[in-house]
């Protein structure tokens, strides 16, 4: 288990601090726009008559984390290509995918500060519409002259919607794991980021011990960026995050925080929270937050995830020192700064 005993809440490191999303990403920033582009054009593909939701799908993305993995990989191990591109723009569709859906399924009215595909049209044109995004991403990854990009990719598909099936199975389980906890993150969310990692250096012919490490690294990343994304849901606001927040509590999803809370409650502690997240109402939220962080709850939780960094940059050692490692290791900063900042007023 990567979780020590120490309670201590863990500094970011020196060395792999970034004051800014660009400088992470460095030189791979054009890339991200010709990402960008390429997914804008994805559009015509889809019949005229559902042409709008598509757009409204491919369009206004987040920091394209997924992408950048696939440029800063491919610098890593050589040069960076259009395939580097086409693959990062199927990766891109799959998760686009997974997001519709997961809107569908948290009922969540926004994602990146405008209203979910589901909000505006519905929860069957949602579900449709994301079902085509997949069918569009393997169209385009059965076009490489490999079956290896089609293959990887379908793997991958199967695995996120896998551990999202794992996570649904689990909601209310009141006797999960972070063993299993750990598990579901790392299909749903570190498999595609290990995936853009594992695409990068595969097509410029990397071997398969710089594959895996570079692997490892996506799926330690992918994790320790599911698990600030769970402390969100519970120390974060709507107003800086631009999507709804609460939803995990509604759902009962136990994440990381809740695990904690539960490991270190005293029974009657335990009892009450048990009883909230049974069945969940807001009004509970300023009560749960109290509990929280009288457990110091986030501090241990910014402490796994920088468990998992740690992780991460081990896993870039066994590469050449290149500008591309340096800004894998400096977006495993740039998580450490983001995490470091949750639950912080304004004046701190």
């Amino acid at each position: 288990m990567l979780v020590s005993e120490s309670k201590a809440v863990p500094t970011p490191r020196s060395d792999a601090l970034t004051p800014s999303w660009k400088q992470a990403i460095g030189s791979a920033e054009p890339f991200l726009h010709e990402v960008n582009r390429r997914l804008a054009d994805q559009v015509l593909a889809f019949d005229p008559e559902i042409a709008r939701y598509a757009r409204y799908a491919l369009t206004g993305q987040g920091k394209q984390l997924r992408p950048a993995l696939v440029a800063l990989s491919a610098g890593a191990t050589g040069e960076v290509s259009p395939a580097h591109v086409e693959v990062a723009v199927i990766i891109e569709m799959v998760h686009l995918a997974t997001l519709v859906h997961d809107d569908i399924m948290d009922e969540a009215r926004l994602r990146r500060g405008r209203p979910t595909l589901a909000s505006n049209w519905g929860n069957e044109i949602a579900v449709l519409l994301g079902d085509c995004l997949f069918a569009h991403s393997l169209k385009l990854a059965a076009g490489f002259p490999t079956t290896e990009v089609c293959r990887s990719v379908s793997a991958a598909t199967n695995t996120v919607c896998a551990g999202e099936i794992l996570q649904t199975q689990a909601r209310h389980n009141t006797d999960l794991s972070r063993e299993d906890y750990f598990k579901m993150l790392r299909m749903k969310t570190g498999e595609l980021f290990a995936l853009s990692c594992d695409l990068g250096a595969y097509l410029n012919g990397a071997g398969g011990e710089v594959r895996s490490a570079l692997r490892q690294y996506g799926l330690a990343m992918g994790t320790a960026y599911q698990i600030f994304d769970d402390c969100i849901d519970l120390f974060g606001s709507e107003a800086s995050t631009g999507k709804s927040l609460g939803t995990d509590l509604a759902k009962g999803k136990l994440t990381l925080p809740i695990l904690i809370l539960l490991e270190k409650a005293k029974r009657a502690e335990r009892n009450q929270v048990l009883s909230w997240l049974g069945e969940w109402q807001p009004g509970n939220y300023d009560e749960l937050r109290r509990h929280l962080d009288e457990a110091q709850v986030l501090e241990d939780s910014r402490k796994v995830v920088g468990e998992y960094l740690d992780l991460a940059r081990r896993m870039l050692e066994s590469l050449p020192a290149s500008e591309s490692r340096s800004n894998l290791g400096a977006l495993a900063g740039y998580l450490e700064l983001r995490i470091a900042a949750l639950g912080m007023s304004p004046s701190d």
